[in-house]
């Protein structure tokens, strides 16, 4: 499958529904000053927009190979997105609460392909053991 920004900004912005939405405050990579952003989490893709009525968004965050994880900063209930390897990027971001803070780190937390694929792995290990205990 061919993704380019015209593609990507579509599903960002169509009905499907969200696995998450809401405002956080992410910290800048270069200027590290929090900026209030609106993210929509898709499947394995984190979008983040200007505004919540934007129609293109600011970047994605693609969410594979990541660890999610509370972290220290200024910011109340701050959290992380860290990516292995030495000259990967982190992530920091910030909610509005700390129900929301666990909310997002919940979910991003089960958006990656990985951690579906064990869901699926021990749904299947039940179904297994579920059909071997049924009288034929």
């Amino acid at each position: 499958m061919k993704l380019n920004e015209r593609s990507l900004a579509f599903y960002a912005t169509c009905d499907s529904p969200a696995d998450n939405a809401g405002f956080l405050y992410k910290r800048g990579e270069r200027h590290t000053a929090y900026h209030r952003r609106w993210f929509v989490l898709k499947g394995n893709m984190l979008f983040y927009f200007e505004e919540r009525d934007s129609r293109e968004p600011v970047g994605v965050i693609v969410l594979e190979g990541c660890n999610v994880e509370l972290c220290d900063s200024a910011e109340n209930f701050a959290f992380a997105i860290r990516f292995g390897g030495s000259k990967s990027r982190t992530y920091v971001l910030a909610a509005e609460s700390q129900a929301a803070m666990e909310s997002w780190v919940k979910s991003l937390s089960r958006a990656s392909f990985d951690y579906m694929r064990l869901v699926v792995r021990e749904l299947e290990k039940q179904l297994q053991e579920m059909s071997r205990g049924l009288p034929a």
